[in-house]
């Protein structure tokens, strides 16, 4: 590529941009080179944040270079593909509709419902009969080709990003407490024998985080505000949308997200495991007062 013309195209934009992916325009700069970094390559350290090449050779530390790893701005490790379990979920996302679409009675195994048949026949299947496996397996399950289209592509492209901003482990903790608390929200809310699917209430929870991650690392929020909302008008303003696991999930992913980017290193993986396990909590504590009441 000829640098010269990388400098021009550089130069021409009103904001700096990350120097290992020019594509993105960043405000955080590497407090040991000053170099432009965009969230993928931020490290955390003491103070601000730096780039994998100063943490890598320790440059002005006197420290062994192996003596520090890169971290993410959560304080993940920062990997060679930091889109691996984006890909991965939305893989066996798309594993599951073609298996439903080919085998159409595994629909009725997969979904998330309460009770069926509903009152005052006696329930054979359903949450309430002990099936709670359901709160994960309809986070993967979708019937519809326009759902999963636009589930999937939301998912993309928030999460992916997402992804290399907290880490795997980060990131797939938020993923999942977030489709199991709109789940468990919609279980509580929605009627017993209405069933519900999709991952919704995860992607929302993304949605929730990146917000978060993006007020953190000051850039503008306007964008994602947008989005965010365009995406509540359609949960609100279109029928036979569970909008239960859409605020449960935004909700959850909020919290979650907020103890993520914003918990104090010395303390950083107490703080953020530990909020998604009340969070859990909080989910368990929907769940088993929603079977109370149904049984």
């Amino acid at each position: 590529m000829d640098h010269a013309a990388d400098r021009s195209a550089h130069e021409a934009r009103s904001a700096p941009v990350c120097y290992r992916h020019p594509e993105r325009e960043t405000g955080v700069r590497c407090t040991r080179c000053e170099r432009p970094i965009c969230p993928e390559c931020m490290v955390s350290a003491s103070v601000g944040f730096q780039c994998p090449e100063c943490v890598r050779t320790g440059s002005g530390t006197g420290h062994d270079p192996a003596a520090s790893r890169p971290r993410t701005v959560a304080g993940g490790a920062v990997t060679a593909d930091p889109r691996l379990l984006t890909k991965i979920l939305i893989a066996v996302n798309v594993a599951v509709f073609l298996a439903v679409q080919a085998k159409s009675s595994l629909l009725n195994d997969l979904v998330l419902i309460g009770e069926w048949p509903p009152k005052p026949y006696h329930a054979t299947m359903g949450v309430a009969d002990g099936e709670y496996y359901r709160f994960v397996t309809s986070m993967f399950t979708h019937q519809a080709i326009w759902h999963i289209a636009f589930n999937m592509l939301s998912l993309w492209w928030i999460g992916g990003p997402l992804e290399a901003a907290l880490g795997r482990a980060r990131y797939l903790a938020l993923y999942f407490v977030s489709g199991l608390a709109g789940g468990a929200l919609t279980y509580l809310l929605e009627g017993p024998s209405t069933a519900s699917l999709g991952a919704s209430g995860a992607i929302f929870g993304l949605f929730g985080a990146t917000a978060v991650l993006m007020r953190r690392l000051n850039y503008d929020m306007r964008p994602v505000i947008a989005l965010l909302v365009i995406n509540l008008i359609i949960t609100f303003g279109w029928g036979g949308i569970a909008w239960q696991a859409h605020i449960g999930g935004l909700v959850a992913g909020v919290v979650t997200g907020y103890a993520m980017v914003h918990a104090p290193r010395e303390r950083r993986s107490l703080i953020q495991y530990g909020t998604c396990a009340l969070v859990l909590v909080v989910v368990v504590v929907l769940v088993l007062v929603r079977t109370a009441q149904l049984t």
